[in-house]
């Protein structure tokens, strides 16, 4: 995440809306990137989600006709606000949601709706297992379904502890779906032979094998004993659709770790730790794709340094008393996932800020 400043000099946070030195109102403007002063008469109007309901400080332009930001237009279900907890737990959902399209915008994907582009468009239903409809989260043809009481922390931890995750997140939650649809819509439709997919085979695995098949063998069965070796998470050992969700998800983790801690003045260079050295062949494309050796190289660097700086946050978090907060292992064929994932989001990038290694 940036470091964002008010206009009287003061440090704004992403989610606020307010500055606390000068009193004035604030919020995110999405097209421009930047966190801006909304006043009466002024070029740009809070969404009615935040003026309404305090659960969103993203702002539209104000001679808009529409009352909701990039964001909040995006929900084709929300759960019913009647409930004072439904509310929290909606709030914190969204949050989490501002945080995924940040990410996605600033890398350059465009993200239409499904108003705007039917087959195309990326709309979210958030629906609460409390209401008369089975809530089984998930992607499909564009539709990204949630559990509201993941929202809930004892919820999650819970279904964390009993599938044996390491981390559960609602923002991973967000980033592991958007793989799905990103995969629907990029990769899907091409030919068999194409080299795009060609190339997430070569990774992967083949992503025909039958999925419903393979997850009921992994829920059966668990990961193989030695699944730290070629996946990102045990879950991704179950199938290729899953192998790469799980990889996107960590992709997007890692370019939002290194953005917030290197805006926040926490460079590798000033850490007193060795960086961590991956073989050449970690940050190679496959073959079939033409590879850079220069690019390459800048991706293996990146990856380095996350390393590096993910080690510096668990150990801060231990020291606090709290689990690791990255506590994953990049192996050799993680980190060529991790390659494929940065081709295909600098291949999907079509405005905005183009997906970088630095």
């Amino acid at each position: 995440m940036q470091r964002f400043t008010c206009d009287c000099g003061n440090v704004l946070f992403f989610g606020s809306s307010r500055c606390l030195k000068c009193n004035g109102d604030v919020g995110y403007d999405p097209q421009s990137g930047k966190m801006m002063r909304t006043k009466q008469g002024g070029p740009m109007k809070r969404c009615d989600n935040g003026v309404r309901h305090n659960v969103c400080n993203w702002l539209l332009p104000a001679s808009s006709t529409a009352v909701l930001c990039v964001a909040c237009s995006m929900n084709r279900t929300i759960p019913n606000l009647g409930s004072e907890r439904n509310r929290m737990l909606w709030a914190r959902m969204e949050t989490a949601k501002r945080r995924l399209l940040y990410t996605l915008l600033g890398q350059g994907l465009n993200l239409p709706t499904k108003k705007s582009d039917a087959q195309n468009g990326l709309v979210f239903d958030i629906v609460s297992t409390q209401s008369s409809i089975p809530v089984t989260m998930g992607h499909l043809n564009g539709v990204i379904t949630l559990n509201l009481e993941e929202a809930d922390d004892t919820y999650r931890q819970i279904n964390r502890q009993q599938l044996g995750e390491n981390s559960r997140t609602l923002l991973g939650h967000f980033r592991h779906e958007s793989a799905h649809y990103l995969w629907q819509r990029y990769l899907s439709g091409l030919e068999w032979g194409d080299l795009m997919r060609l190339a997430f085979r070569d990774r992967f695995g083949n992503e025909w094998n039958d999925y419903a098949s393979a997850l009921s063998s992994y829920y059966a069965n668990g990961a193989p004993a030695d699944w730290e070796q070629n996946y990102i998470t045990a879950y991704a050992a179950s199938h290729p659709w899953e192998d790469w969700a799980e990889t996107w998800s960590h992709y997007l983790q890692i370019i939002d770790g290194l953005e917030t801690c290197e805006c926040l003045g926490i460079q590798v260079q000033f850490i007193a730790l060795p960086l961590v050295m991956l073989p050449a062949e970690s940050g190679r494309l496959p073959a079939m794709l033409a590879s850079n050796p220069a690019a390459d190289g800048e991706f293996l660097a990146w990856l380095q340094r996350w390393m590096c700086l993910s080690t510096v946050l668990n150990e801060i978090s231990l020291s606090l008393g709290e689990q690791a907060l990255y506590p994953f292992v990049i192996s050799v064929p993680v980190a060529q996932k991790l390659r494929l994932a940065h081709f295909y989001a600098q291949a999907w990038a079509v405005n905005g800020r183009k997906p970088g290694t630095a």
